[in-house]
């Protein structure tokens, strides 16, 4: 079974992603920070606007590390953005020393249980991603995503290193929802790795446009291209 996971700004960016065939929902706030939490009353529109599953974003700053003071935010906002119609999270910290936050990433993951979460791409920024890898593996619980384009430059750059990690284990290659500049040449070949969940932006909206709303039509040939490839 493929997923096609949209990110989702507003209400009508979900009910297109809905349209156009669309799986599941990443709900963000403010991509040019590359996606931080957004604010219940977004998250509750797009619950009433669509029945698909949602994902919303726990992050608090443009980077992939948080303090104490963001963390307990987030642990309060947590339990609202639940209240508001979110059936899971997106998630995950580095320490100061580019190493995958075990303690920071652990208290907030718990705060959501039961519901699922992601583990986003602070995988591809960690100084060594082969060993953050790993530590994120190590989580398991309700970790069943890990979002992550194999390299922080991209799928272009780490289409490669997803497809060792899914051969080389194949619990992996269905955690593993390759996104982060994801193309449609990349879709077979990490279909045909074993890949099966690709997460997609820009890609479904006009002229790759974060200031455009999501396009159905676009979402609609995403979801063909996805399901032919997992055959």
């Amino acid at each position: 079974m493929s997923l096609l996971e949209v990110i989702a700004l507003t209400a009508a960016d979900a009910r297109a992603a809905q349209e156009g065939g669309a799986d599941r929902l990443e709900v963000v706030a403010d991509m040019a920070a590359d996606g931080l939490t957004p604010d219940p009353d977004l998250v509750a529109a797009i619950r009433e606007a669509t029945s698909l599953p949602m994902r919303v974003m726990l992050r608090a700053n443009a980077g992939f590390r948080t303090t104490g003071a963001e963390l307990d935010r987030l642990r309060r906002a947590a339990a609202g953005l639940a209240d508001a119609g979110a059936d899971g999270f997106v998630l995950g910290f580095l320490d100061s020393s580019g190493h995958v936050d075990a303690g920071a990433t652990g208290k907030l993951a718990a705060d959501t249980d039961p519901l699922p979460w992601t583990f986003h791409r602070a995988v591809d920024h960690a100084a060594d991603p082969a060993q953050a890898w790993g530590a994120v593996r190590a989580f398991g619980g309700r970790l069943d995503t890990v979002l992550t384009a194999g390299s922080a430059r991209g799928v272009d750059a780490g289409v490669d290193v997803l497809v060792r990690r899914a051969a080389e284990d194949p619990a992996a290659a269905k955690m593993i929802m390759a996104g982060g500049g994801l193309r449609r040449k990349h879709v077979a070949v990490l279909s045909a790795a074993g890949i099966t969940a690709f997460h997609v932006g820009t890609a479904v909206r006009p002229d790759g446009d974060w200031e455009a709303p999501v396009d159905p039509a676009l979402v609609r040939e995403w979801r063909t291209l996805v399901a032919a490839a997992a055959g």
